[in-house]
């Protein structure tokens, strides 16, 4: 089980938000790019209703994943699956969209490609200096990572029937974008 600083360090900041975005009652949330499995074991302990399915692509963050479902015996943390998003929702086993209460990616949207869409450029600018230093620095690690723009987000999520309803500050210079159906 791995467990990661960053992961540790926001996990009740980020549990405080699905609290006040999560609609009462069960809920079915597939949580995308779950890494070490670490924030899926604390969200699902703290929301039992929930059924949570952590994902990912990467093998030795699935064995993570499973390390923390076997360690906690919740019966609300499901099994990991793995998740190519980069493919279309039709290749996701069984996850169509439709059938989700609330799909979560913590940290990936700058390590990804765009077409697969956590600190963000807000219309077009990055703040602070530390910030842009981390843009610059995965930039070029990959040229398709880095810090996405708020506004282009805004618009990619408009197209496929989301809104943006609000923008929450986070701790180290981060932020939550919540996106709902139109």
């Amino acid at each position: 089980m791995q467990v990661p600083a960053a992961a540790e360090r926001n996990k009740g900041p980020i549990l405080a938000v699905l609290r006040e975005c999560a609609a009462p009652g069960a809920l079915r949330v597939l949580e995308v790019g779950a890494g070490a499995g670490l924030h899926a074991a604390h969200f699902a302990r703290a929301l039992p209703r929930a059924r949570w399915q952590p994902s990912d692509i990467d093998p030795r963050a699935l064995r993570s994943i499973a390390a923390y479902v076997e360690a906690t015996g919740l019966p609300n943390l499901l099994p990991p699956i793995l998740l190519d998003v980069s493919q279309g929702w039709e290749t996701w086993g069984g996850m169509e969209p439709a059938t989700l209460d609330l799909i979560v990616s913590i940290n990936m949207m700058h390590i990804s490609e765009l077409r697969c869409t956590q600190p963000y450029a807000v219309d077009g600018q990055i703040s602070p200096q530390s910030n842009v230093d981390f843009d610059r620095s995965l930039r070029q690690s990959n040229p398709a990572w880095g810090l996405r723009d708020t506004a282009l987000l805004r618009e990619l999520a408009e197209a496929n029937g989301l809104c943006l309803e609000r923008m929450v500050d986070m701790p180290a210079n981060n932020k939550s974008l919540i996106f709902r159906k139109l």
